[in-house]
């Protein structure tokens, strides 16, 4: 599995076409055996600032698997428009460093 982080920088005025869009393309994002889930999150200190958060099955699987489907042109088109704004676009891989938070009472 790995990890795609998009970070994006929307002005103000852009950020409900932008979240739109992103609604629009999770019909292909959905449609891909590759992407196993997707999010996108807001900063609540600059609002901004977006991150798109999608995992693949692999790096294979989002480079050569869903970028050489049909509906990738589709799932372009509707993002291309913001893709001026993106400050990174890079693939993680997890590490061993990972668990839950507690929470009292739970």
């Amino acid at each position: 599995m790995i990890i795609e982080y998009i970070r994006y920088a929307i002005p103000a005025e852009q950020a409900q076409a932008f979240l739109s869009a992103y609604r629009a393309a999770a019909t292909e994002l959905r449609g891909s055996v590759h992407c196993l889930d997707y999010e996108i999150s807001r900063c609540t200190e600059e609002p901004t600032s977006f991150v798109v958060r999608i995992r693949w099955d692999s790096l294979e699987g989002h480079l050569q698997g869903f970028r050489k489907e049909a509906s990738f042109p589709s799932f372009f088109a509707k993002v291309k428009p913001f893709f001026e704004n993106i400050q990174e676009m890079r693939h993680y891989a997890l590490t061993d460093v990972a668990g839950a938070g507690g929470r009292p009472g739970g």
